[in-house]
């Protein structure tokens, strides 16, 4: 209970949630989960890309990132980026009143400082550099916690990730590489530490017992992903999806041949055309298709299941934190290194570059080790969940102001 002498702590939560990506949602999810637990008196709000999805599920309240609604279609007509072009500018003033009534702002997880998928530099890294300079202006502490990084090749992304680093409170990542790479862009990263991605906070249901080895073979997940490269790829975007896409195919189309049920699995809306046309391709009663609406809703798919070979970087976690063998088609480093984190560095293939004979190949090996790696993984996700009660304990010692008597880890550097 709050003492009658002390307002309650005002948290706002902020970035692309609600807006059909899973994996985003459930760092939102795993981040509110920490905040009921340890700060039950908080007053939670969110500025976010889906404020009704997110009021709906998750019960608080949400406004509209963005002032102009078209934010994310391509504007062609003068009418249309005029609008834009003045959104640009409203929004500078709506971010900073929404920032301005609380006492921290959390950045939950996401890949906010890395361009591994196409982005423009007015876009998301805009928003984010407008709260952090928000932040620092107006007292506000800002947290990136857990979140994803690269180098960034564009210079004026580069520069907007650099200032919003530079400029929040608070930054943890997911992944070593992720530090490095901040540094790499200018950040002092000095006190800056490495977590678990936050969805490993996540509740996990149970995995089904290890096939019975006389047994036929069980069900395999396959997630997919609406992949077209990254930012560096944009000239040769549909001929990486184009390959990625009759790759998938070629191996969905073995399994199939060998009796397999294969249940194909998305992690974002935008996945369900990759889902109808693998659907088209392979035209039988063993393939079939689910409609996840949150992480949990993955893992309960993935822990039926035998083996999972996923792309998304979020299906690759649900699919460890259930203790599922993974095969990961790998698109950014980030997917490498937390596959070597979790002891599965060896069943990696290029995203960009799917060969179904070698996939198969790979796929195979992976079943042929599932009971010893099912075990790796039980000690791996132990250890990762010790870790992000660390993470917890250090975001309350550095930004909550309960607990933070001296202030003296609320401002981590000047810009």
């Amino acid at each position: 209970m709050t003492p009658a002498n002390r307002t309650p702590v005002r948290v706002g939560v902020f970035g692309l949630l609600g807006s059909g990506n899973l994996g985003n949602d459930g760092s939102l999810e795993a981040v509110l989960g920490y905040l009921r637990a340890e700060h039950p008196e908080a007053v939670v709000d969110a500025l976010c890309g889906g404020p009704e999805a997110v009021t709906t599920r998750f019960g608080i309240p949400a406004t509209r990132l963005h002032w102009y609604r078209g934010e994310y279609r391509t504007a062609s007509r003068a009418g249309a980026i005029a609008a834009k072009g003045l959104g640009k500018l409203v929004d500078v003033f709506r971010t900073a009143a929404w920032v301005r009534r609380h006492d921290v702002v959390i950045v939950p997880g996401m890949g906010v400082l890395e361009a591994t998928l196409p982005l423009r530099p007015w876009g998301f890294p805009y928003s984010l550099f407008l709260l952090c300079a928000s932040g620092r202006l107006l007292r506000t502490r800002v947290a990136l916690v857990g979140v994803g990084a690269a180098t960034i090749g564009n210079r004026p992304t580069r520069a907007l990730v650099r200032w919003s680093g530079r400029l929040a409170a608070y930054r943890s990542y997911r992944d070593a590489q992720s530090r490095d790479a901040m540094r790499a862009m200018g950040v002092d990263t000095a006190r800056d530490e490495v977590y678990p991605d936050l969805a490993f906070a996540l509740p996990t249901p149970r995995a089904s017992a290890p096939s019975d080895p006389s047994a036929p073979p069980g069900p395999v997940c396959v997630g997919v992903m609406d992949f077209h490269g990254g930012n560096d790829d944009r000239a040769r975007a549909e001929e990486i999806y184009r390959r990625y896409l009759d790759g998938t195919i070629g191996f969905v189309r073995a399994l199939v041949e060998e009796g397999r049920a294969v249940r194909l699995l998305t992690g974002d809306e935008c996945d369900a055309s990759v889902v109808a046309a693998i659907l088209d391709a392979v035209d039988s009663p063993l393939v079939t298709a689910a409609e996840p609406s949150s992480l949990a809703d993955l893992m309960n798919e993935m822990a039926a299941a035998d083996t999972v070979v996923a792309i998304r970087y979020h299906n690759l976690i649900c699919a460890l934190k259930t203790g599922t063998p993974v095969l990961a088609l790998c698109y950014a480093a980030k997917s490498d290194s937390l596959m070597a984190e979790m002891g599965l560095g060896a069943y990696c293939h290029p995203a960009r570059e799917v060969d179904a004979d070698r996939l198969l190949e790979q796929f195979r090996a992976l079943e042929k080790r599932s009971a010893e790696l099912r075990q790796t993984l039980t000690e791996r996700n132990l250890a990762a969940a010790r870790r992000l009660e660390d993470q917890f304990t250090a975001l309350t010692a550095a930004v909550f102001p309960a607990t933070d008597h001296t202030h003296a880890h609320a401002r981590q550097e000047s810009p």
